[in-house]
């Protein structure tokens, strides 16, 4: 085995039909949450339906006690690049706002992100939406059985550029399977043929976080939210995917043919 592939732990058929059964119900989740998402709704009343819809279907939330995360859901508004701890703070109209969760079926877990707009989105949240969800379409898109992991970041990183946004490189996507974090490191910058080989068995995320403005960060005080050190608005999609011989599944999307929206997430 290439020493490169050495610490990937690659999965069965089995496994990974274990593993959508949590990819789906991230599906669902995300789909339905929409419908909440509204101004005066607070984070943490999100998180407290994601409770009871991840009861509902018998999975675990990955996140919960996670190093001492205290929800079930990261939710981030508009500067929170990541990791925004759900709170009482209510939504406003234009408000944009990431909903990134992980479950666990069985001991399988699977994850994923959406980012959504409050109410009636302007131009620019507009534009920002469309980049965040065209540059996660690309990096999928360059995942294929044969290449290399530095084509997905290469990838994403074009896309970015086209649409005048900064990706944040301090994060990145990541193997996923028993454990919530595996190897390998998917980084959203790369060199086209370069990195990890790509083959079948791998189950990992693509979740690029883009920016409109610098892609530097601070940690909050809470050492969970992560803002932008400008103050620039930021979007999220993530999805877990999984690499076949002859194809990639997207795990974490199958209520249609994802390629047929390509420029627009289907819901936000």
């Amino acid at each position: 085995m290439s020493n490169l592939l050495r610490n990937v732990t690659l999965k069965t058929s089995i496994e990974m039909q274990r593993m959508r059964r949590s990819s789906r119900i991230i599906e669902i989740l995300l789909r339905e949450i929409k419908t909440l998402i509204a101004p005066g709704v607070t984070t943490r009343e999100l998180n407290g339906y994601c409770e009871t819809l991840i009861a509902r279907h018998h999975a675990v939330p990955s996140l919960k006690g996670y190093k001492g995360y205290p929800a079930s859901i990261c939710a981030s508004a508009n500067n929170i690049a990541v990791h925004g701890v759900p709170n009482d703070v209510p939504l406003r109209n234009n408000d944009i706002i990431t909903v990134d969760v992980t479950l666990n079926v069985d001991g399988w877990h699977s994850d994923g992100a959406w980012t959504y707009i409050v109410g009636k989105p302007d131009a620019e949240r507009l534009h920002l939406l469309r980049a965040a969800w065209r540059t996660l379409m690309a990096g999928i898109l360059a995942v294929k059985a044969g290449g290399r992991l530095g084509d997905v970041g290469a990838a994403i990183e074009r896309s970015a550029k086209r649409f005048g946004c900064s990706v944040l490189d301090d994060f990145a996507g990541h193997g996923i399977g028993m454990s919530l974090h595996e190897d390998p490191i998917v980084a959203n910058a790369g060199k086209k043929g370069t990195g990890h080989p790509i083959v079948p068995g791998m189950v990992f995320t693509v979740e690029p976080i883009l920016s409109l403005g610098s892609p530097e960060v601070i940690v909050m005080d809470d050492g969970w939210t992560v803002i932008t050190k400008d103050g620039s608005l930021t979007a999220q999609f993530e999805h877990t995917v999984a690499v076949f011989r002859d194809r990639t599944e997207i795990m974490t999307y199958t209520c249609a043919d994802i390629r047929n929206n390509i420029d627009l997430p289907p819901y936000f």
